[in-house]
């Protein structure tokens, strides 16, 4: 059960309306001073990054700049400083977990003996206070800066120095459970993608009688399949075709690893958009669209509309219309065994100018199934892909509820809703009740 500080006080904090009445609120630039210290050349280069903090760039898994000269100018980093990174507005103020040396376009808070970082590291993260960072913005390019001459100037909550340490440790223990149930959570939607891709695997090689006489396909990486069905070479079974858009006004269709041949409309994320894309390849649905630069990664898929794609990419359509269900030669063309058959195929000097072209693809062989056998084989893998994302998303739903349970519980804390003064980490006790059972 939470429990409040008995009396509070108004604040001229914007982002707080009160705060416990035993609590100060003090000027940022009474708390933290600013550190510019250079001339450490030989100190480890750190990156500031939202996820993890100040840390070492080795440490960093994005792709940073790296700096290769003039290492003295660089600015000095304690461990315990902040560092205001040129994203702050989205919640910059880092943490830093090490010592080293950062670009001099960075602010260095140095905290005051009155501050605890722990404290202040959860107080920057909380979303109040990261959304009031935007009336410190300064710049219209995308990683703004907060002023911090006018920073330095606005209000901050001020526990005493045993109360910032003590909401630091609860909010440690509160939030290592939280990772816990996350991790748990996130290891058992792997296992079911797991799943679902051995299922989809087995289904298209195997069939969906277990009793049926089987015989060697012909393809190590495929291993025995049903003896009744047909294995053949993809040059008899398909031709390329190019046809042209002459208007580029057909439906933009993209092409990738993570879900096949799918509208451009429907991806979250930037691509390139051409000014024209007419003398773009059109395809109809049923036809086999290879992306070549990436089949190696299993770039490919069918496609179940009408529309046009990269000219750069290769289109090939059943020489009989009644070969392939369309749906069941999309997974069969892009499961692991496959996958490693185009890669195989694929030519160049590495992996990212690897293409697999048309005389390549034509020499691998692809499983058929009886036409009816292959409608059955979707139908049943359409109802187990339904009932494993029912799993995922509600798991998913489960993780997002929790996170924002963090949140909220580390703006409680930071701002003094809850008084955790008293609190103790006893057994298992304070594990919130949505996350017992995860953690048994």
């Amino acid at each position: 059960m939470k429990k409040a500080y008995s009396t509070y006080r108004d604040t001229q904090i914007p982002w707080i309306k009160k705060i416990p009445e035993v609590w100060e609120e003090v000027k940022i630039k009474f708390l933290f001073s600013e550190r510019v210290e250079k001339g450490f050349p030989d100190e480890p280069l750190l990156a500031a990054t939202q996820a993890k903090g100040v840390v070492p760039k080795e440490l960093y898994e994005n792709r940073t700049v790296m700096v290769q000269k003039d290492f003295h100018l660089l600015k000095l980093v304690r461990e315990g400083d902040f560092v205001v990174s040129l994203r702050s507005f989205q919640g910059g103020l880092e943490y830093a977990y090490y010592q080293g040396i950062i670009s001099p376009a960075y602010t260095i808070m140095k905290p005051s003996s009155k501050v605890f970082g722990g404290y202040f590291k959860y107080l920057f993260k909380s979303k109040n206070f990261i959304d009031d960072l935007t009336t410190y913005v300064t710049g219209i390019r995308e990683g703004q800066n907060i002023d911090y001459s006018d920073f330095r100037d606005s209000f901050s909550p001020l526990p005493s120095l045993l109360e910032q340490r003590q909401i630091a440790t609860y909010l440690d223990h509160k939030c290592s459970l939280i990772d816990i149930f996350i991790k748990k959570k996130t290891q058992l939607i792997e296992l079911l993608q797991e799943e679902r891709q051995a299922i989809i695997n087995h289904a298209v090689t195997k069939g969906l009688d277990p009793n049926v006489p089987m015989k060697f396909s012909g393809v190590d990486s495929l291993g025995d399949i049903p003896r009744h069905w047909e294995v053949r070479k993809t040059k008899y079974l398909f031709k390329e075709v190019d046809i042209r858009s002459t208007t580029g006004q057909e439906e933009l269709l993209s092409v990738s690893h993570y879900d096949g041949v799918t509208p451009r409309s429907e991806k979250q994320i930037y691509m390139f958009m051409a000014e024209s894309y007419v003398g773009y390849k059109m395809c109809d649905p049923g036809d086999l669209v290879i992306n070549i630069m990436w089949a190696w990664m299993g770039a490919l898929g069918v496609s179940d509309k009408s529309g046009i794609i990269s000219s750069g990419y290769c289109v090939y359509r059943p020489i009989k219309p009644n070969t392939f269900n369309w749906r069941y030669l999309d997974l069969l063309s892009r499961i692991k065994p496959y996958v490693g058959e185009y890669t195989k195929k694929s030519k160049g000097i590495h992996s990212s100018r690897w293409r697999m072209y048309t005389d390549d693809f034509f020499q691998i062989s692809y499983l058929i199934p009886p036409i009816a056998e292959q409608v059955q084989i979707t139908e049943y893998l359409e109802e187990e892909e339904e009932r494993i994302n029912r799993t995922i998303i509600s798991i998913q739903k489960e993780v997002e509820l929790v996170e924002e349970y963090r949140m909220t519980l580390i703006a409680e804390a930071v701002t003094g809703k809850i008084d955790v003064r008293d609190w103790k980490p006893e057994k298992e006790t304070d594990i919130p009740e949505g996350l017992k059972s995860a953690l048994s």
